[in-house]
């Protein structure tokens, strides 16, 4: 990346509520997520902790997303995270500059297929019989 496309925590703490804004109005998983985040003030400062633990390595973030989305499993279909993924790739990409949004766009399609494995994934199933 180049210097003036450096992610820092004022663009995570723009980038983030823009972001989920749009995630509460979508038809598909808005009401996912508005029935899962019963404080969003409390929930965005603790996203803005998670990316910025991501791309800044700050160390903010103190938790575990797999456990958090493991309590939502029966709720999440994989098709939530591609609808997931579109919207942080048009919000990063209106949001950020090019490079920025492209590691940030990367950095998610990483998390979303490690979240996916830990949800959906059983040793057990048989190929081809994998259900959500």
């Amino acid at each position: 990346m180049e210097p003036g496309d450096q992610i820092d925590e004022a663009a995570l703490e723009r980038l983030i509520p823009r972001f989920y804004e749009r995630v509460r109005a979508d038809a598909e998983i808005g009401p996912l997520f508005n029935a899962a985040v019963g404080d969003w003030p409390g929930h965005l400062e603790k996203l803005v902790a998670f990316w910025s633990s991501v791309m800044l390595t700050s160390g903010r973030y103190k938790g575990n997303p797999v456990v958090e989305h493991l309590k939502h499993k029966a709720h999440i279909t994989p098709a939530m995270f591609d609808r997931w993924l579109a919207i942080w790739a048009a919000t990063t990409g209106e949001e950020t500059p090019p490079a920025a949004a492209a590691a940030l766009q990367a950095k998610a399609a990483r998390i979303a297929e490690s979240l996916q494995l830990a949800l959906f994934f059983r040793l057990d199933d048989p190929p081809g019989r994998r259900t959500a």
